[in-house]
């Protein structure tokens, strides 16, 4: 009957690379040498630091916008919604939309991005300039 275990095989796994009959270290078969895992640990350094940086970076510029929203900015929130920020109270921004000029309560961290356009939609599709 055919069997998967194999007592030489078994017997070479379980020795921690000593000697054999001829005083030769043995290397075992699947294993990393020194270098190799050196290599791989300076490719995963490598990969996380340029995963990292340009995150960072992209967190920093959020955070600027954020401390520097003010009232009448014009701002995009995270759902897609445009309006007009009416004040900001900690972490808390109110945002009029629409034509009605409908106050919205957001958390700051909704706030996508402060818009340069000063236009709005109407109900009737049509854009007409805020300013």
């Amino acid at each position: 009957m055919f069997s998967f275990f194999d007592p030489t095989l078994m017997a070479s796994l379980v020795s921690c690379g000593g000697g054999d009959a001829s005083g030769n270290a043995q290397q075992s078969a699947g294993g990393f040498g020194g270098w190799t895992l050196i290599i791989m640990l300076v490719l995963m350094v490598g990969l996380f630091l340029v995963m990292s940086i340009p995150q960072r970076k992209r967190e920093k510029k959020v955070k600027e916008m954020l401390d520097s929203l003010k009232p009448g900015d014009r701002v995009r929130t995270i759902g897609g919604m445009y309006g007009t920020v009416t004040s900001i109270k900690d972490d808390v921004v109110t945002v009029s939309v629409g034509p009605d000029k409908a106050r919205l309560v957001f958390a700051r961290a909704a706030i996508a991005t402060i818009e340069d356009a000063p236009v709005e939609a109407t109900i009737d599709g049509d854009v007409k300039d805020v300013k």
